[in-house]
């Protein structure tokens, strides 16, 4: 067992002021997501997606975050899959981004839905082969028996498709996460946190509203 009670950080490097805020978050997103991308040595696009699972246990993992635009955030996944299960039966997901090196957070929860079927096919077209391959050759979050099992299916793809364009499983594709709330979290000294959250309203528009640390 190991006590960390003593591990603490201070955090300074920057401040978030309703003075410095646009109106809409995307445009906040984005410039943070640039300012992840210059800072971060990992991938700044790496996000924690939350469902609740068919089990009524809410589960996060990591997915990569692929495309943002105005309507929200999009990521690819086999449907058949335990989240896909999950986003089927309900749709209310969350994802959340932690810069470390900018000391930042962001929280976005939102509604899930496919994306068309022909940006799925072309986002597909322009993944490496064995990408694509691996697609074919994993029922996502099924039991397996051994690695072994896993790696002869991705050599049966392998042999399927030698001769073959790889086109896209109809049960593999995107998801358009669509905004409802996000927060955005900057890290102050004496855990006095920055957060600001904005909340879609009937118009469009959105709410700004400071939360206490």
């Amino acid at each position: 067992m190991k006590d960390l009670s003593n591990h603490r950080k201070t955090y300074k490097k920057d401040e978030l002021l309703e003075t410095n805020i646009p109106d809409n978050p995307m445009e906040l997103f984005q410039k943070w997501f640039f300012d992840a991308e210059k800072m971060e040595s990992g991938e700044a696009n790496a996000m924690n997606l939350a469902t609740i699972g068919l089990d009524g246990f809410p589960k996060n993992r990591i997915v990569l975050l692929k495309r943002f635009t105005w309507e929200g955030f999009v990521f690819y996944t086999n449907y058949d899959s335990e989240k896909g299960k999950a986003i089927a039966k309900n749709n209310n997901v969350c994802l959340s981004f932690f810069w470390q090196g900018l000391e930042r957070q962001v929280i976005i929860k939102g509604v899930a839905e496919k994306i068309a079927e022909n940006l799925s096919d072309g986002y597909f077209e322009s993944r490496p082969e064995g990408s694509k391959l691996g697609a074919w050759a994993s029922e996502q979050s099924e039991i397996i028996s051994s690695r072994d099992e896993l790696d002869e299916k991705l050599i049966a793809m392998e042999n399927k498709f030698r001769d073959n364009e790889i086109k896209r499983p109809k049960n593999w594709g995107g998801y358009l996460i669509k905004p409802q709330v996000i927060e955005f979290w900057q890290g102050r000294p004496n855990r006095m946190h920055d957060r600001i959250r904005f909340t879609l309203q009937d118009d469009f528009s959105f709410k700004i509203e400071r939360l206490q640390p």
